[in-house]
C-alpha cells in the first residue's frame, strides 16, 4: 500500500508518499481501505516538531478516515466486511489501507460523501466536547468561535445554531459571505481591526458566554477578556506556534511564556471557568467519545450537522494540502484521498 510518510521534522518537502506492506488485522481490529483521510492542523505542527503527542519520525500521520472494511480480526463480527465506516485512528490514517480497532469504527451515513465523512471525527468531537459537554453552551447564550472558517469553526458553528446560541466568529473578510450562509449572526474581521473593541460592541459591552480559542499564547487571555459574566473559556490548540525550525521552537516557547496564569481567586470573582481540550488525549474514553459520535451522527441524520469539505487533494499533493491550511485559505475542511 501506499502512505503518505512524515519522514523527518521540516517544512512540505519532507512529507513522501512512500510503499508498505498491508496491515493485518490483529484480535479486535478491522483493516479500512482508505476513500479519504482528514488532515488537522495537529499534522502540520507534528511535521514542524512542535507537536509533542505526534509519533517518532518517520511516521504517517492521520487521526480519521472514511473507507470500506476490507477485513476483519479474530473476535470481529464478519458482518463487517464490505461496509462503508468512519474510523478514528491513532495516526497512521493517512495511508491506502488502516488497521483500527473495531471499537474506533462508525457506521458511514449514507448522505455522505467519504470525503464529507472524513470531515466529521476529530472536527465535530471537539466541537461537540466545546460547546455542549465542557462548555455547556444554551439557547440563548453567546458563543465567540476563533477561525470560524475552520474545520472545527464550521463545526462549532452548525451545533451552536442547531442549540439557538448567538454565534460571533472571527474570520478573514473574504469568508464572511459564506458564514453569513452558513448562519453565523456576527462575522468579525480580525486582520483589518481588533476583534476585541469589535465584540465588545456588538455586545453592548458585555461579552459572550463562551468563546473557544484554538489560537494560544497570549491570544487565551484576551479571549478570558471577551467573557460575561458566568462565560467559560475554552482552549484546544497553539495555532500561533506554527512555524519551521528554530523559528517554529521560539514561536512555541514565545506563546508558552505569554499564556495567561488562571487564579482560582480571579475565577471566583468575575465568575468566569476556563477549560481544555485536547481529543488526542481521550483515547482511554471510548464510551464517553461514542456517545458523542452518536448524537453527531443523529445530527448528521437530522440535517443539522453538514460537513463542508473545501478541498480534496492527492497523496501526492500532501505538501500542498499543508500549505493550504498554513496559508489560512480554507473554509472548512481539507482532506487527502489516495
Amino acid at each position: 500500500m501506499r502512505q503518505v510518510v512524515t519522514t523527518k521534522n521540516g517544512g512540505v518537502e519532507v512529507l513522501k508518499v512512500q510503499q508498505a506492506p498491508d496491515p493485518l488485522a490483529a484480535k479486535g481490529e478491522v483493516v479500512v481501505r482508505v476513500k479519504a483521510a482528514g488532515l488537522n492542523f495537529a499534522d502540520i505542527m507534528a511535521r514542524q516538531g512542535l507537536y509533542p503527542d505526534g509519533p517518532p519520525k518517520p511516521c504517517v500521520m492521520g487521526y480519521e478516515v472514511a473507507g470500506v472494511v476490507e477485513s476483519v480480526g479474530e473476535d470481529v463480527d464478519q458482518s463487517l466486511l464490505g461496509k462503508p465506516v468512519v474510523a478514528m485512528t491513532r495516526f497512521k490514517g493517512q495511508a491506502e489501507m488502516v488497521a483500527v480497532g473495531a471499537n474506533q469504527i462508525f457506521e458511514k451515513p449514507e448522505s455522505l460523501s467519504f470525503e464529507e465523512a472524513a470531515a466529521v471525527p476529530v472536527n465535530y468531537l471537539t466541537a461537540y466536547a466545546l460547546l455542549v459537554v465542557m462548555g455547556g453552551l444554551r439557547k440563548g447564550e453567546s458563543v465567540l468561535i476563533h477561525n470560524a472558517g475552520g474545520g472545527v469553526g464550521l463545526a462549532a458553528l452548525d451545533i451552536a445554531t442547531h442549540i439557538g446560541a448567538t454565534t460571533y466568529g472571527t474570520a478573514s473578510p473574504g469568508k464572511h459571505e459564506f458564514l453569513r450562509e452558513r448562519g453565523l449572526d456576527h462575522p468579525i474581521d480580525y486582520r483589518n481591526q481588533d476583534w476585541l473593541p469589535a465584540l465588545k460592541e456588538l455586545t453592548n459591552g458585555r461579552g459572550v458566554e463562551l468563546v473557544i480559542d484554538p489560537i494560544g499564547g497570549a491570544h487565551w487571555k484576551k479571549s478570558y477578556a471577551a467573557l460575561r459574566t458566568t462565560g467559560r473559556l475554552g482552549m484546544f490548540g497553539v495555532s500561533s506556534a506554527s512555524a519551521n525550525g528554530l523559528r517554529g521552537k521560539f514561536k512555541l516557547l514565545k506563546a508558552a511564556l505569554q499564556m495567561p496564569r488562571f487564579h482560582p481567586i480571579g475565577l471566583l470573582n468575575k465568575n468566569r471557568g476556563v477549560f481544555g481540550m485536547n481529543l488526542g488525549h481521550m483515547w482511554h474514553e471510548p464510551e464517553k467519545v461514542a456517545e458523542w459520535v452518536q448524537a453527531i451522527m443523529a445530527g448528521v441524520a437530522a440535517g443539522w450537522i453538514r460537513p463542508h469539505v473545501d478541498k480534496a487533494f492527492r497523496f501526492e499533493q500532501a505538501g500542498e494540502a499543508h500549505t493550504y491550511i498554513e496559508s489560512r485559505k480554507n473554509i472548512g475542511k481539507v482532506v487527502l484521498i489516495p
